[in-house]
Protein backbone atom coordinates (compact mmCIF):
# COMPACT_ATOMS: atom_id res chain seq x y z
CA UNK A 1 0.00 0.00 0.00
CA UNK A 2 1.67 3.27 -0.95
CA UNK A 3 2.01 5.44 2.08
CA UNK A 4 -1.06 7.80 2.15
CA UNK A 5 -0.39 11.37 2.52
CA UNK A 6 -2.10 12.83 5.04
CA UNK A 7 -1.81 15.87 8.17
CA UNK A 8 -1.53 14.81 11.77
CA UNK A 9 -4.63 16.13 12.63
CA UNK A 10 -6.43 14.37 9.77
CA UNK A 11 -5.04 11.02 10.62
CA UNK A 12 -6.12 11.75 14.82
CA UNK A 13 -9.36 12.63 13.47
CA UNK A 14 -9.69 9.49 11.01
CA UNK A 15 -8.39 7.43 13.90
CA UNK A 16 -11.14 8.41 16.03
CA UNK A 17 -14.02 7.73 13.88
CA UNK A 18 -12.68 4.50 13.14
CA UNK A 19 -12.62 3.34 16.71
CA UNK A 20 -16.15 4.85 17.12
CA UNK A 21 -17.58 2.93 14.35
CA UNK A 22 -15.55 -0.07 15.42
CA UNK A 23 -17.48 0.29 18.73
CA UNK A 24 -20.94 1.51 18.14
CA UNK A 25 -21.24 0.23 14.43
CA UNK A 26 -23.36 3.53 13.35
CA UNK A 27 -22.11 6.04 11.34
CA UNK A 28 -20.35 8.90 12.93
CA UNK A 29 -21.09 11.96 12.88
CA UNK A 30 -18.72 15.53 13.49
CA UNK A 31 -20.33 15.82 16.61
CA UNK A 32 -19.60 12.22 17.86
CA UNK A 33 -15.88 13.09 17.32
CA UNK A 34 -16.38 16.90 18.83
CA UNK A 35 -17.17 15.36 22.13
CA UNK A 36 -13.95 13.09 21.73
CA UNK A 37 -11.74 15.74 21.52
CA UNK A 38 -13.19 18.20 23.79
CA UNK A 39 -10.77 19.37 25.66
CA UNK A 40 -8.00 20.04 22.79
CA UNK A 41 -7.43 23.85 21.01
CA UNK A 42 -8.41 24.19 17.35
CA UNK A 43 -10.34 20.91 16.81
CA UNK A 44 -14.34 22.44 17.10
CA UNK A 45 -17.01 20.73 15.37
CA UNK A 46 -16.55 23.39 12.17
CA UNK A 47 -12.91 21.96 12.40
CA UNK A 48 -13.47 18.15 11.93
CA UNK A 49 -16.25 18.98 9.66
CA UNK A 50 -13.92 20.24 7.53
CA UNK A 51 -11.07 17.28 8.02
CA UNK A 52 -14.09 15.08 7.77
CA UNK A 53 -14.29 15.97 4.21
CA UNK A 54 -10.85 16.04 2.69
CA UNK A 55 -10.92 12.46 4.24
CA UNK A 56 -14.55 11.89 2.59
CA UNK A 57 -12.48 13.59 -0.79
CA UNK A 58 -9.37 11.42 -0.30
CA UNK A 59 -11.81 7.97 0.02
CA UNK A 60 -11.12 7.71 3.29
CA UNK A 61 -14.62 8.21 4.47
CA UNK A 62 -18.01 7.58 2.97
CA UNK A 63 -21.55 9.01 3.54
CA UNK A 64 -24.43 6.08 3.58
CA UNK A 65 -27.21 8.59 3.41
CA UNK A 66 -27.91 12.17 2.47
CA UNK A 67 -28.35 12.76 6.62
CA UNK A 68 -26.05 9.95 7.93
CA UNK A 69 -22.68 10.54 9.57
CA UNK A 70 -19.52 8.90 7.90
CA UNK A 71 -18.16 5.36 7.95
CA UNK A 72 -14.48 4.47 7.20
CA UNK A 73 -13.83 2.93 3.93
CA UNK A 74 -11.68 -0.26 3.17
CA UNK A 75 -8.69 2.37 2.64
CA UNK A 76 -8.97 4.09 5.92
CA UNK A 77 -8.68 0.75 7.71
CA UNK A 78 -6.02 0.05 5.78
CA UNK A 79 -4.09 2.86 7.30
CA UNK A 80 -5.33 2.82 10.50
CA UNK A 81 -4.11 -0.86 10.57
CA UNK A 82 -0.69 0.46 9.01
CA UNK A 83 -0.54 2.84 11.84
CA UNK A 84 -0.67 -0.33 14.21
CA UNK A 85 1.92 -1.82 12.44
CA UNK A 86 4.22 0.68 12.69
CA UNK A 87 4.41 0.22 16.23
CA UNK A 88 6.50 -3.37 15.40
CA UNK A 89 8.02 -6.10 13.15
CA UNK A 90 4.48 -7.25 11.49
CA UNK A 91 3.23 -6.65 7.91
CA UNK A 92 -0.02 -5.55 6.84
CA UNK A 93 -1.38 -6.39 2.87
CA UNK A 94 -4.30 -4.73 0.60
CA UNK A 95 -5.68 -7.46 -0.98
CA UNK A 96 -5.42 -4.80 -4.19
CA UNK A 97 -1.58 -4.34 -3.28
CA UNK A 98 -0.25 -7.56 -2.75
CA UNK A 99 3.36 -7.23 -4.01
CA UNK A 100 3.62 -3.48 -2.71
CA UNK A 101 7.22 -3.09 -0.89
CA UNK A 102 6.06 -0.28 1.09
CA UNK A 103 2.75 -1.83 2.22
CA UNK A 104 4.00 -5.94 2.50
CA UNK A 105 7.02 -4.34 4.32
CA UNK A 106 8.29 -7.07 7.09
CA UNK A 107 9.05 -4.86 10.63
CA UNK A 108 10.11 -6.40 14.85
CA UNK A 109 7.91 -8.64 16.79
CA UNK A 110 5.30 -6.27 18.48
CA UNK A 111 5.29 -7.18 22.43
CA UNK A 112 2.39 -9.16 23.52
CA UNK A 113 -0.22 -6.46 24.33
CA UNK A 114 -3.25 -8.90 25.64
CA UNK A 115 -4.03 -8.57 29.13
CA UNK A 116 -3.64 -11.28 31.57
CA UNK A 117 -6.65 -12.83 31.78
CA UNK A 118 -7.08 -13.08 27.46
CA UNK A 119 -3.52 -14.99 27.96
CA UNK A 120 -4.82 -16.86 31.14
CA UNK A 121 -8.33 -18.00 29.00
CA UNK A 122 -6.23 -18.87 25.12
CA UNK A 123 -3.52 -21.04 27.51
CA UNK A 124 -6.43 -22.54 29.18
CA UNK A 125 -8.48 -23.36 25.74
CA UNK A 126 -5.23 -25.64 24.75
CA UNK A 127 -5.73 -27.68 28.36
CA UNK A 128 -4.72 -31.32 27.21
CA UNK A 129 -3.17 -30.36 23.32
CA UNK A 130 -0.82 -32.72 22.40
CA UNK A 131 -0.28 -33.54 18.64
CA UNK A 132 0.05 -31.05 15.77
CA UNK A 133 -3.67 -31.21 14.13
CA UNK A 134 -4.98 -31.04 18.06
CA UNK A 135 -3.19 -28.01 18.13
CA UNK A 136 -4.77 -26.65 15.14
CA UNK A 137 -8.27 -27.96 15.61
CA UNK A 138 -8.47 -25.88 18.89
CA UNK A 139 -6.89 -23.10 17.06
CA UNK A 140 -9.69 -22.52 14.82
CA UNK A 141 -12.03 -23.23 17.31
CA UNK A 142 -10.67 -20.37 19.76
CA UNK A 143 -10.22 -17.33 17.06
CA UNK A 144 -13.63 -17.97 16.25
CA UNK A 145 -14.44 -17.78 19.66
CA UNK A 146 -12.07 -14.53 20.13
CA UNK A 147 -12.83 -13.06 16.36
CA UNK A 148 -16.73 -13.05 16.36
CA UNK A 149 -15.91 -14.42 12.91
CA UNK A 150 -14.70 -17.33 11.30
CA UNK A 151 -11.19 -19.12 12.65
CA UNK A 152 -9.07 -20.71 10.26
CA UNK A 153 -6.12 -23.42 10.05
CA UNK A 154 -4.15 -24.92 7.61
CA UNK A 155 -1.44 -28.09 8.29
CA UNK A 156 1.08 -28.42 6.97
CA UNK A 157 1.44 -31.41 4.56
CA UNK A 158 3.54 -33.18 6.44
CA UNK A 159 2.31 -31.80 9.42
CA UNK A 160 2.50 -34.91 12.30
CA UNK A 161 3.95 -37.40 10.74
CA UNK A 162 6.21 -39.35 12.36
CA UNK A 163 8.57 -41.43 9.73
CA UNK A 164 8.67 -45.21 11.05
CA UNK A 165 10.38 -46.48 7.95
CA UNK A 166 11.96 -45.52 4.54
CA UNK A 167 13.77 -47.56 1.67
CA UNK A 168 15.43 -46.84 -1.47
CA UNK A 169 15.36 -48.86 -4.94
CA UNK A 170 17.30 -47.95 -8.17
CA UNK A 171 14.77 -48.22 -11.31
CA UNK A 172 17.55 -47.18 -13.53
CA UNK A 173 20.29 -44.09 -14.31
CA UNK A 174 18.96 -41.54 -12.23
CA UNK A 175 15.72 -42.47 -11.27
CA UNK A 176 15.26 -44.16 -7.39
CA UNK A 177 11.71 -45.38 -6.46
CA UNK A 178 11.39 -43.92 -2.77
CA UNK A 179 8.94 -45.57 -0.30
CA UNK A 180 8.32 -43.89 3.45
CA UNK A 181 6.05 -45.97 5.94
CA UNK A 182 4.32 -43.12 8.76
CA UNK A 183 3.68 -44.63 12.06
CA UNK A 184 0.16 -44.02 11.08
CA UNK A 185 0.41 -46.95 8.90
CA UNK A 186 0.76 -44.87 5.71
CA UNK A 187 2.66 -45.39 2.99
CA UNK A 188 3.61 -42.81 0.29
CA UNK A 189 6.14 -43.53 -2.43
CA UNK A 190 6.92 -41.32 -5.22
CA UNK A 191 9.53 -41.48 -8.05
CA UNK A 192 12.68 -39.57 -7.84
CA UNK A 193 14.84 -38.32 -10.80
CA UNK A 194 17.88 -37.16 -9.89
CA UNK A 195 20.35 -34.92 -11.06
CA UNK A 196 23.46 -37.69 -10.74
CA UNK A 197 23.27 -41.59 -10.71
CA UNK A 198 23.12 -43.23 -7.46
CA UNK A 199 24.48 -46.98 -7.17
CA UNK A 200 22.35 -49.57 -5.15
CA UNK A 201 25.33 -49.46 -1.94
CA UNK A 202 24.55 -45.85 -1.93
CA UNK A 203 20.95 -46.20 -1.69
CA UNK A 204 21.35 -48.69 0.58
CA UNK A 205 23.65 -46.58 2.80
CA UNK A 206 21.54 -43.79 2.36
CA UNK A 207 18.36 -46.06 3.73
CA UNK A 208 20.32 -47.07 6.95
CA UNK A 209 21.14 -43.95 7.38
CA UNK A 210 17.93 -42.54 7.27
CA UNK A 211 16.07 -45.00 9.65
CA UNK A 212 19.16 -45.28 12.16
CA UNK A 213 18.74 -41.69 12.67
CA UNK A 214 15.77 -40.32 11.78
CA UNK A 215 13.14 -43.07 13.03
CA UNK A 216 10.02 -41.65 15.12
CA UNK A 217 11.03 -37.88 13.89
CA UNK A 218 8.61 -35.62 12.40
CA UNK A 219 9.19 -35.98 8.61
CA UNK A 220 9.26 -31.89 8.33
CA UNK A 221 12.00 -31.79 10.49
CA UNK A 222 14.37 -34.20 8.77
CA UNK A 223 14.87 -32.20 5.57
CA UNK A 224 16.35 -29.48 8.12
CA UNK A 225 18.39 -31.56 10.44
CA UNK A 226 20.20 -33.64 7.04
CA UNK A 227 21.21 -29.99 6.07
CA UNK A 228 22.30 -29.05 9.27
CA UNK A 229 24.56 -32.50 9.69
CA UNK A 230 26.20 -31.94 6.24
CA UNK A 231 27.70 -28.61 7.45
CA UNK A 232 28.54 -29.73 10.85
CA UNK A 233 29.53 -33.58 9.11
CA UNK A 234 30.47 -32.91 5.41
CA UNK A 235 34.51 -33.30 5.72
CA UNK A 236 33.85 -36.92 7.80
CA UNK A 237 30.67 -38.08 5.86
CA UNK A 238 30.92 -36.40 2.53
CA UNK A 239 29.94 -38.95 0.18
CA UNK A 240 26.95 -40.46 2.19
CA UNK A 241 25.19 -36.56 3.13
CA UNK A 242 25.55 -35.77 -0.63
CA UNK A 243 23.16 -38.84 -1.21
CA UNK A 244 20.98 -38.60 1.23
CA UNK A 245 20.73 -34.41 0.49
CA UNK A 246 20.18 -35.45 -3.06
CA UNK A 247 17.44 -38.16 -2.10
CA UNK A 248 15.94 -35.52 0.27
CA UNK A 249 16.08 -32.44 -2.25
CA UNK A 250 14.35 -34.46 -4.77
CA UNK A 251 11.15 -35.23 -2.89
CA UNK A 252 11.92 -38.17 -0.94
CA UNK A 253 10.22 -36.85 2.08
CA UNK A 254 8.51 -34.02 0.39
CA UNK A 255 4.64 -33.17 1.41
CA UNK A 256 1.92 -34.83 0.12
CA UNK A 257 -0.89 -33.59 -2.15
CA UNK A 258 -3.81 -32.30 -0.29
CA UNK A 259 -4.12 -30.30 3.23
CA UNK A 260 -6.14 -30.45 6.27
CA UNK A 261 -8.03 -27.02 7.21
CA UNK A 262 -10.01 -26.78 10.16
CA UNK A 263 -12.90 -24.37 10.07
CA UNK A 264 -14.75 -22.57 12.95
CA UNK A 265 -17.24 -19.93 12.71
CA UNK A 266 -19.46 -20.19 10.30
CA UNK A 267 -22.46 -19.27 12.21
CA UNK A 268 -20.94 -15.71 13.45
CA UNK A 269 -20.40 -14.54 9.77
CA UNK A 270 -24.77 -15.66 9.76
CA UNK A 271 -24.83 -13.19 12.61
CA UNK A 272 -23.20 -10.30 11.52
CA UNK A 273 -24.32 -6.90 10.07
CA UNK A 274 -24.22 -8.04 6.29
CA UNK A 275 -27.04 -7.67 3.96
CA UNK A 276 -28.43 -10.90 3.11
CA UNK A 277 -27.48 -11.28 -0.71
CA UNK A 278 -24.13 -10.32 -0.11
CA UNK A 279 -23.70 -12.63 3.11
CA UNK A 280 -24.77 -15.68 0.56
CA UNK A 281 -21.89 -14.72 -2.18
CA UNK A 282 -19.80 -14.19 1.05
CA UNK A 283 -20.34 -17.65 2.62
CA UNK A 284 -20.36 -19.24 -1.14
CA UNK A 285 -16.96 -18.22 -1.42
CA UNK A 286 -15.66 -19.43 2.00
CA UNK A 287 -17.48 -22.58 2.39
CA UNK A 288 -15.01 -23.81 -0.94
CA UNK A 289 -12.06 -25.27 0.95
CA UNK A 290 -9.47 -24.83 -1.96
CA UNK A 291 -10.53 -20.82 -1.93
CA UNK A 292 -9.72 -20.81 1.75
CA UNK A 293 -6.54 -22.56 0.89
CA UNK A 294 -5.51 -20.53 -1.74
CA UNK A 295 -5.99 -17.55 0.74
CA UNK A 296 -3.45 -18.27 3.32
CA UNK A 297 -1.10 -20.02 1.08
CA UNK A 298 -0.97 -16.68 -0.87
CA UNK A 299 -0.89 -13.69 1.79
CA UNK A 300 0.97 -15.84 4.43
CA UNK A 301 4.65 -16.72 4.54
CA UNK A 302 5.34 -20.14 6.02
CA UNK A 303 8.68 -19.29 6.26
CA UNK A 304 8.89 -15.93 8.25
CA UNK A 305 7.48 -15.75 11.52
CA UNK A 306 5.16 -12.67 11.56
CA UNK A 307 1.54 -11.62 11.18
CA UNK A 308 0.27 -10.74 8.27
CA UNK A 309 -3.17 -8.50 7.64
CA UNK A 310 -5.06 -8.44 4.51
CA UNK A 311 -8.15 -5.71 4.35
CA UNK A 312 -10.59 -6.54 2.14
CA UNK A 313 -10.18 -9.85 0.16
CA UNK A 314 -11.86 -9.31 -2.89
CA UNK A 315 -9.07 -10.12 -5.25
CA UNK A 316 -10.17 -13.94 -4.23
CA UNK A 317 -13.41 -12.93 -4.17
CA UNK A 318 -15.66 -9.60 -5.11
CA UNK A 319 -17.99 -11.19 -1.99
CA UNK A 320 -15.28 -11.20 0.77
CA UNK A 321 -14.49 -7.25 -0.05
CA UNK A 322 -15.38 -6.09 3.43
CA UNK A 323 -13.49 -9.22 5.21
CA UNK A 324 -10.07 -8.99 6.98
CA UNK A 325 -7.90 -11.74 7.11
CA UNK A 326 -5.56 -11.88 9.76
CA UNK A 327 -2.60 -15.04 10.07
CA UNK A 328 0.38 -16.10 10.87
CA UNK A 329 2.77 -19.53 10.44
CA UNK A 330 2.70 -21.59 13.54
CA UNK A 331 6.46 -23.10 13.73
CA UNK A 332 8.20 -25.42 15.65
CA UNK A 333 11.84 -24.72 15.23
CA UNK A 334 12.79 -24.55 11.53
CA UNK A 335 9.61 -26.59 10.58
CA UNK A 336 6.13 -25.46 9.60
CA UNK A 337 3.80 -26.74 11.74
CA UNK A 338 0.76 -25.03 9.57
CA UNK A 339 -0.96 -21.55 9.53
CA UNK A 340 -3.60 -19.97 11.84
CA UNK A 341 -5.83 -17.11 10.84
CA UNK A 342 -9.21 -15.29 11.43
CA UNK A 343 -11.26 -13.91 9.17
CA UNK A 344 -13.74 -11.30 9.82
CA UNK A 345 -15.96 -8.19 8.79
CA UNK A 346 -13.54 -5.19 8.89
CA UNK A 347 -15.18 -3.54 11.82
CA UNK A 348 -13.15 -5.71 14.66
CA UNK A 349 -10.87 -4.87 17.09
CA UNK A 350 -7.81 -4.80 15.81
CA UNK A 351 -4.77 -4.41 17.62
CA UNK A 352 -6.39 -7.47 20.72
CA UNK A 353 -6.71 -9.94 17.62
CA UNK A 354 -3.58 -9.18 15.64
CA UNK A 355 -1.85 -9.90 19.38
CA UNK A 356 -3.91 -12.91 19.97
CA UNK A 357 -3.06 -14.80 16.34
CA UNK A 358 0.17 -13.72 17.22
CA UNK A 359 0.04 -15.51 20.93
CA UNK A 360 -1.63 -18.46 19.42
CA UNK A 361 0.76 -18.93 16.38
CA UNK A 362 3.77 -18.72 19.32
CA UNK A 363 2.18 -20.97 21.65
CA UNK A 364 3.02 -24.22 18.87
CA UNK A 365 6.65 -23.90 19.90
CA UNK A 366 5.56 -24.53 23.61
CA UNK A 367 2.79 -26.87 22.82
CA UNK A 368 4.17 -29.26 20.61
CA UNK A 369 8.41 -28.98 21.22
CA UNK A 370 9.05 -32.75 21.89
CA UNK A 371 11.73 -34.11 21.21
CA UNK A 372 12.06 -37.44 19.68
CA UNK A 373 14.94 -39.82 21.85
Amino acid sequence: MPEMRISPRERMVLSAIIELYIATGEPVASQAVAQTFANREGLSSATIRNVMAQLGDAGLLEQPHTSAGRVPTAAAFRHYVEQIMNSGRLATLGAANLGSANFARGMAPLPSQLSEERREQIEESFTGVSSANEYLERTSQVLALLSSGLGVALASATSGQILEHIHFSRLGANRVLAVVVTQSGTVQDRVLALDRDLSSVELDTATRYLNENFRGWPIERIRTEVDRRMEIEREAYHQLLDSVEELCRKGALAAEPGATLFVDGMANLIGSEIDRQRLREMLVALEAKQRLVELLTAYVDGHRQEVRVVVGLEQASPAMQDLVLIGSPARLGQSNVGTVALIAPTRMQYQEMIHAVRYIAQLSERILDVRPD
